[in-house]
């Protein structure tokens, strides 16, 4: 069992044990997990490029990002449970179809949006 699956179990537990799971639908653990992502949003929305890249220096901004994150991490992973979705492996099918997109012969260094494949 994998450390992702062994969390997605406890979180599954967590939920039921506090009979949660009538909460937990896709839809609300979607728009939660919209919400946490805007809480780091805001953790590093008026920082300037150098401070957003030397925030992990400051220990109590650190914990603030680690918390969020972690939410973060939570949400998606119970939205994961919930759906069903290996999202490991979504996240490797989807990498390969954006490595087939984005060839590096003609993307490398380039923020431009790829046409979508045929």
């Amino acid at each position: 069992m994998t450390e992702l699956e062994k969390l997605a179990g406890k979180l599954r537990r967590f939920a039921e044990v506090r009979d949660w799971e009538r909460f937990h639908t896709p839809k609300n653990l979607a728009m939660a997990l919209a919400g946490e992502v805007g809480e780091l949003l805001a953790e590093l929305q008026w920082l300037t490029p150098e401070e957003a890249a030397s925030v992990m220096d400051d220990p109590e901004a650190a914990e603030r990002l680690r918390s969020e994150v972690a939410d973060i991490m939570i949400y998606l992973t119970r939205l994961a449970d919930v759906l069903n979705i290996d999202f490991v492996e979504a996240a490797h099918v989807k990498l390969d179809k954006s490595d087939r997109r984005y060839d590096v012969e003609t993307y490398r260094g380039s923020a431009r949006k790829a046409p979508p494949l045929a």
